[in-house]
């Protein structure tokens, strides 16, 4: 008797002890993501990445492409388009029968609403559109609904058309319900305020709540007009730690972990209940060098750090799996792409350099840096290597929005940053690495080149011409061109290309990881 009991107390403390593995709901998809970048939700105003992709599953454009194979442009609020001849008229016949969250329905005044706000409100983003000559004064006569369903786009020039429609790809280009926006504007801020927390679009994905630095939650649109999504919600959970998010990957808490280094990879490829995918992203890690310090203004400084970066080492340790050496601003897989990579680490041909710079002791400067993986580890990597040369790198550590409000305000001397195009023409790289129409501290126009107070006429002349060129080969090799002399004299110390990686719970189906950060879809998603 005393065996028997023995016996049914051992199994019950081994079915107790045995570890419960937790299910997010069938209907849910529950992501774990590193959002401190977050800053507002108002598709005129987003300009980082995790924001980027909230608008891309919660808001329609007039035009998408295929995420396989980009230069296949095709409709979406839109049905059809044609260009003049004159290459300058652009007229889009919108889709019959499409309503806002709100029960609107959807208008070609509202799109023409939507392109005129994001001009008169030029917040960051907006020169994706004001480059192509509106302005806040004539933008009402250049883009307008003639009726309910047609919307005319004049351009001030004729540029290439790829070039016209891929901006209209980008996330400032969403298209917002005018009605329900302007019941929220408050001293002709045309509903910015309310918007930068609140959601009027259409989309597979509606918003339901954003607590910064917490979490993001979306419903499903059950009338979206592409079919509903098979996910209810959609769940990310701002989780920092790479070790936490596959903790929770592995116990079920969690549905996809997207912020996993290369040793849990390794891990996570080894569990049959996981699954990882790869995509390659647009997006470029770099060094912006403040040109308003004296020491970076230096042309041979700026060459000498670029040698003093351990590209190699990091590929293969801190960022494997994650990324690869790139050293041109425009990503592989865009028209033009420089694939050269002239730069390594060499400490020796750096100090050379520095002393012939007028600093044989080295310096002392600063990098701002986000607070996390891995970019606090590429910022230890290259802080131990400019040390080699007598170069002391204070690293000055700061969540998303703290780094980049002082980037932006050019407040920094280092800043390790990652950049991703906005739309799939090569110009959205050119024009912010590779142009600076003016320099002045109040510019309207704020690109990276600005940031880093790098004045460059002659190359901004070079990135103007570019856009105007229709023969695409011809296109390509002036873009080589402009790489090939940006690579030699820059302020950027370009070093990587990032592959996204995500992994999942091996249920979970359909998460696209597109080329750029509004690709990641979630709308295709279901759980087996």
């Amino acid at each position: 008797m005393r065996k028997l009991f023995a016996c049914v107390v051992a199994a019950i403390l081994a079915v107790t002890a045995a570890p419960t593995l937790a299910k997010t709901p069938r209907d849910t998809l529950v992501i774990a993501f590193q959002i401190d970048d977050i800053i507002s939700l108002d598709p005129a105003e987003i300009f980082e990445f995790t924001a980027a992709e909230y608008a891309g599953n919660t808001y329609d454009r007039l035009i998408g492409y295929n995420h396989e194979n980009v230069s296949e442009i095709y409709g979406v609020a839109a049905e059809s388009w044609t260009i003049s001849n004159d290459g300058k008229t652009y007229t889009f016949k919108m889709r019959e029968g499409v309503k806002f969250a709100s029960g609107n329905p959807m208008t070609a005044e509202d799109a023409a609403f939507s392109l005129q706000r994001a001009i008169i409100l030029d917040k960051p983003p907006a020169f994706i559109l004001t480059q192509f000559g509106f302005t806040a004064d004539n933008v009402a006569e250049k883009i307008r609904a003639v009726d309910d369903m047609t919307l005319v786009i004049e351009t001030d020039q004729a540029y290439a058309p790829t070039f016209v429609l891929y901006c209209l790809t980008a996330t400032i280009s969403s298209i917002v319900d005018k009605k329900t926006v302007m019941e929220h504007e408050e001293d002709g801020d045309l509903g910015h305020k309310w918007l930068r927390t609140n959601y009027a679009g259409v989309g597979p994905f509606k918003l339901r709540q954003w607590k910064p630095n917490e979490s993001l939650t979306l419903d499903r649109n059950d009338d979206y007009w592409g079919g509903a999504p098979a996910m209810k919600r959609v769940i990310t959970r701002h989780i920092v730690e790479p070790a936490t998010q596959q903790l929770l990957l592995e116990k079920g808490d969690i549905d996809v972990a997207r912020n996993l280094g290369p040793d849990q990879l390794v891990t996570v490829r080894s569990n049959p209940d996981l699954a990882v995918q790869e995509g390659v992203k647009g997006a470029i890690y770099y060094l912006g060098l403040s040109q308003k310090n004296e020491a970076l203004a230096n042309p041979k400084v700026r060459q000498a750090l670029k040698y003093l970066v351990d590209y190699k080492g990091m590929e293969g340790t801190v960022v494997r799996d994650l990324m690869k050496v790139h050293q041109a601003f425009l990503p592989r897989g865009f028209l033009g792409a420089l694939e050269s990579t002239p730069f390594t680490l060499d400490i020796a041909k750096a100090k050379e350099l520095l002393a012939e710079a007028g600093y044989p002791d080295g310096f002392t400067i600063t990098m701002d840096t986000r607070n996390v993986s891995p970019i606090l580890e590429m910022a230890q990597s290259i802080q131990a290597t400019f040390g080699q040369a007598g170069v002391n790198l204070e690293i000055i550590p700061g969540d998303g929005k703290q780094t980049l409000t002082k980037y932006r305000a050019r407040n920094h001397d280092i800043y390790i940053g990652r950049w991703g195009p906005d739309y799939q023409d090569p110009h959205t790289n050119a024009d912010t690495f590779a142009r600076n129409p003016d320099n002045s501290d109040d510019a309207k126009s704020k690109p990276l080149a600005w940031r880093n107070s790098w004045d460059i006429p002659e190359m901004t002349k070079m990135a103007d011409a570019a856009i105007l060129e229709r023969d695409p080969a011809k296109r390509a090799e002036l873009y080589l061109e402009i790489q090939k002399a940006h690579q030699v004299t820059s302020p950027f110390v370009i070093m990587f290309q990032q592959t996204e990686v995500a992994a999942t719970r091996a249920d979970t189906k359909g998460f696209i990881i597109g080329p750029a950060f509004d690709d990641n879809k979630y709308h295709e998603v279901t759980k087996d």
